[in-house]
Parts: C-alpha cells; sequence; structure tokens
C-alpha cells in the first residue's frame, strides 16, 4: 500500500512539473487501471519519452497500450509483469472476466499480444516479459 501511495506521489509530481523529456518507471507493482491511463494518457500528450528501468507489473503494462512504440525503450532491468485482470462487484467481491481479458490482451501492440499467447494467456498469476524477449519488443536505452 505505501509503495503504491509513493508511486502515486511520483505520478503527481511529474504530471505537475514541465515536460521533463524523460518518465523513468523504476518500479511499479499496478494498481488501479484508471490512475494509470489517466497518467500513460498525459504523458502521450506531453510527448515525454518513457524510460521502463525496473518492474512495470499488473496495470502499469498499460504503458505498452498508451505510449507509441517508438517513445517507449526498455533498460536490461526492464521487467513487465502481465495478468488477466480483477473486477470488483459493488459488493466488493473480486471475480475474473474472459471479456475483460480479452478486451485488455486487445489493448497491447500485435507483437505483444503474440509473447502473451506464446506464454498461455493471460491468467491469475502474472507472467514476465524480460531479457531477450523484452529487447527483441522494445529498443534499449
Amino acid at each position: 500500500m505505501v509503495r503504491r501511495f509513493l508511486f502515486a506521489v511520483l505520478v503527481t509530481a511529474i504530471a505537475a512539473a514541465p515536460a521533463l523529456a524523460d518518465v523513468r518507471i523504476v518500479s511499479s507493482s499496478g494498481g488501479i487501471v484508471g490512475n494509470y491511463l489517466e497518467f500513460f494518457s498525459r504523458v502521450r500528450r506531453s510527448g515525454d519519452r518513457v524510460i521502463i528501468d525496473g518492474p512495470c507489473l499488473s496495470a502499469c503494462t498499460l504503458v505498452l497500450s498508451t505510449i507509441p512504440r517508438n517513445r517507449i525503450c526498455v533498460t536490461s532491468r526492464a521487467v513487465l509483469g502481465f495478468h488477466a485482470p480483477a473486477l470488483v462487484d459493488e459488493t466488493g467481491h473480486k471475480f475474473r472476466s474472459r471479456e475483460a481479458t480479452k478486451a485488455v490482451v486487445a489493448s497491447y501492440p500485435p507483437a505483444v499480444q503474440a509473447w502473451i499467447r506464446r506464454h498461455g494467456g493471460l491468467k491469475q498469476d502474472l507472467i514476465y516479459l524480460r531479457g531477450r524477449d523484452l529487447a527483441a519488443l522494445y529498443p534499449r536505452c
């Protein structure tokens, strides 16, 4: 919880600052999808480049759906962690939805979609894109 709050503070500080040319993701365990989509939309509009320089898990991977490929680069420390989305109903019960999972996969670039399919699709547990597989899809910084 503290990590998510600190990330939110970092996101707010970056979003409030003038264009910085680079946004660096050092460690993000994910969180509320809407918050990430809003932040990455601001980054997209700013024209800033995104450097993935550590774990970018869960909702953080939506950076790939939002920022053009030519404005994303990865370091040797970059790790992307994908899983099927967890939805929450009005009573607070978490559940999975095939339709929501299909929509999330469809939001990623085609090469990422293919990698996800080759690794068994999105499930509850994370699957990790890193190393050579990641470097084949996104340029090194």
